[in-house]
């Protein structure tokens, strides 16, 4: 698909006013972080969960580690339509939630030397790829890593790339050739603080994209 098309995906966001001003955008994605380790992680705060999401933007719930009862219980609490994986969850868990009828993504850090081919057990578990810099935190870290590297990608499961996208890189993204690239992951780079998205600079982020 042309890169002006792909999916945006706003991931850690935790206050009711700034999800219900972001909503206004239309993003496709919305991601909820549930690792209490991040600074992003949100509490059961059912206000935050019962802004209006218009149709065409999903909620996603990102978990570390997580085991498969907790998750299937905040998907059935909170309305997730997606679960985001980004631990050293195994294919085992991966089909487990894809067989309950979960849309599932799995993340990858991805560094000098990744070996692609580890993603072979995962092809027919997950319905997307993540990949993300590495980094001290699962995420959010709010560094990029070498896209080049994505040249070695040859499954035909869609992948989201992630890790320090900024207004600086909408040129380089509109630029990528990669033919499973279906959407972008914002965080770190589009934050006030931690968990506060600043919305005007993720709407010119999508305005550019979309242009």
């Amino acid at each position: 698909m042309p890169n002006r098309n792909l999916r945006i995906k706003v991931c850690g966001m935790k206050y009711t006013e700034n999800i219900e001003d972001l909503l206004l955008l239309q993003p496709d994605y919305v991601g909820f972080i549930f690792y209490e380790k991040s600074p992003r992680f949100i509490t059961t705060q059912w206000a935050v969960f019962s802004s209006i999401f218009k149709q065409g933007t999903s909620k996603v719930g990102v978990f570390v580690d997580e085991e498969v009862e907790v998750v299937l219980q905040k998907v059935t609490d909170l309305g997730l339509e997606m679960v985001q994986l980004h631990g050293h969850e195994t294919p085992q868990i991966c089909h487990e939630l894809k067989d309950s009828g979960l849309t599932v993504m799995k993340a990858f850090r991805v560094g000098e030397g990744f070996d692609f081919s580890q993603l072979e057990e995962y092809v027919q578990c997950c319905d997307f790829f993540l990949f993300d810099a590495s980094g001290a935190n699962p995420g959010g870290n709010g560094h990029r890593f070498n896209w080049n590297l994505l040249q070695g990608y040859e499954y035909q499961v869609p992948f989201f790339l992630s890790g320090g996208i900024d207004l600086e890189h909408l040129d380089e993204i509109k630029a990528l050739r990669l033919p499973q690239l279906y959407g972008v992951d914002l965080n770190s780079k589009f934050e006030i603080q931690p968990g506060l998205k600043d919305v005007k600079r993720v709407q010119e982020f999508i305005q550019k994209l979309r242009a």
